[in-house]
């Protein structure tokens, strides 16, 4: 496959990647691909979708490549596979961008993921120790900023070819608005399904049942796993969300306040709400 190619500078050819590697790597390889193709056809056959995670920008490239090379074969008709973008890194707005027009120049449907990004921490210390530039934005305001670039391109996308579908994958109020006010611009019906919205379950409840009573494509989604993989997991959902506790005290004000008003109404038991 091109996608396990890479250009030497010695040749000046491309060169498959895979002869670099030992017998057992270049097994595990193989393996690995033949599972990403047996998920792929499954979801299709199934009608869902596939949505590929993102992790370290050291790792990245390789994952999107392989994800990529998926969009491609599977992509063909609807946004089957879906590649993760991570807004906190400088690079996210050109990532999307080209693989936009890739997808605009090769005739298959963009899928993307759109997410803040989870590992601030280890990216700066690894950047520092080895000697090259952070790759993360200086602010958080600078990752909303990109976040809502990035997502605006794509809803432009959406706009003009009907060949892109989004999940806005965020707790954040104001991304959420910002979505739904661009969707209203641009004419995009929630009942397309090119765009939709996916949030932890039992966090950020006061956003997820609005735009599923409104009829948006909505979902709440479940870390699984051992105990010691899964609390990590989630200490990065609250770095990633750094409003986090403030919209877990509101979100527990408002539960409060519809208790009180169930109870006094006396409705709190009624199988209708």
């Amino acid at each position: 496959s091109k996608a396990l190619r890479l250009f030497s500078f010695q040749t000046g050819q491309l060169e498959p990647l895979l002869s670099r590697f030992t017998e057992e790597e270049d097994l595990q390889m193989k393996r690995m691909l033949q599972r990403m193709d047996v998920l792929a056809k499954r979801a299709t056959e199934s009608g869902v979708r596939l949505m590929v995670d993102a992790e370290q920008s050291y790792f990245q490239p390789a994952i999107s490549r392989l994800t990529l090379e998926m969009q491609r074969r599977f992509n063909r008709d609807r946004a089957v596979i879906f590649n993760t973008y991570q807004c906190y890194l400088k690079e996210a707005y050109d990532n999307v961008t080209v693989d936009v027009e890739l997808s605009r120049r090769e005739g298959w449907h963009f899928g993307t993921k759109l997410v803040r990004g989870a590992y601030m921490e280890q990216e700066r210390n690894r950047a520092a120790q080895i000697g090259y530039e952070d790759p993360i934005n200086p602010t958080y305001e600078k990752t909303n900023e990109m976040y809502h670039r990035c997502l605006d391109y794509i809803l432009e996308e959406i706009k003009h070819s009907r060949k892109a579908s989004v999940m806005v994958a965020s707790h954040n109020e104001d991304s959420v608005k910002f979505t739904l006010r661009r969707m209203m611009e641009l004419g995009i019906h929630p009942s397309e399904k090119k765009v939709s919205f996916g949030q932890l379950l039992g966090m950020c409840d006061q956003i997820t049942f609005p735009l599923g009573q409104a009829g948006f494509p909505v979902y709440k989604y479940v870390p699984y796993g051992p105990v010691n993989e899964v609390l990590p997991y989630l200490s990065r959902r609250a770095q990633e969300n750094r409003g986090f506790m403030k919209r877990a005290n509101r979100e527990r004000d408002l539960l409060w306040s519809e208790f009180k008003r169930r109870l006094f109404a006396g409705s709190l038991f009624s199988p209708n709400h």
